[in-house]
């Protein structure tokens, strides 16, 4: 997992300085096709106070948070699931959605936005598409068991990511949430696998 997420890092990495490299170049400062509306742009480089390791952590973060808040949306739209993964569906939902907020707002002070980072690969754990559909699809003790299972190894990506900041981090900031993600996905993990040995 480690291994798979370092690798996965460092293209993410890549691609943020190939972007940010292109700031100085021409009159928009960013790549041709790059340009999805208006407002700052990644090609920006962040505050005095953030090092590329925090950059990179947030802007794989946030799309691997909204993913989680959007798989407990599809849990909390079915019938008939545990009421105790329904509860921890909204607990995740409720932690995650004000983390997202917090994270995008630390990057737009720093004058770098998500803008033509769709296509990248947000870290470990991440959901396929067909993922998500089967999670879509299921109903019931099903859905409640492929959603727990579904969520701990979407967790463990979040746990590893959240490590690595706390290891290379600067931004004081950015360095205590990734401490907060690893303490509080880290105990959800154990109850998901507490709950899913009694499905």
């Amino acid at each position: 997992m480690k291994t798979r997420f370092a690798a996965t890092a460092a293209l993410s990495l890549t691609a943020i300085l190939a972007l940010a490299g292109c700031s100085g170049a021409g009159g928009s400062g960013s790549m041709p096709g790059m340009d999805h509306g208006s407002g700052t742009t990644a090609t920006q480089s962040p505050g005095a106070d953030a090092s590329e390791a925090d950059v990179m952590f947030l802007t794989m973060m946030i799309p691997h948070h909204q993913q989680a808040v959007e798989m407990a949306d599809v849990l909390l739209s079915k019938s008939g699931v545990d009421e105790r993964v329904v509860a921890l569906a909204e607990q995740i939902k409720a932690a995650q959605q004000p983390e997202i907020e917090q994270m995008e707002g630390w990057l737009r002070d720093w004058g770098v936005s998500m803008d033509g980072m769709a296509g990248m690969d947000h870290g470990g754990g991440m959901m396929s598409e067909s993922d998500m559909q089967a999670l879509e699809a299921a109903e019931g003790t099903e859905a409640s068991r492929l959603f727990l299972q579904q969520m701990i190894e979407h967790h463990r990506g979040a746990v590893d990511m959240a490590q690595d900041e706390v290891d290379e981090g600067r931004n004081g900031d950015v360095v205590e949430l990734a401490r907060t993600i690893v303490d509080s996905q880290t105990a959800e993990i154990a109850t998901m696998e507490e709950l899913l040995a009694t499905l």
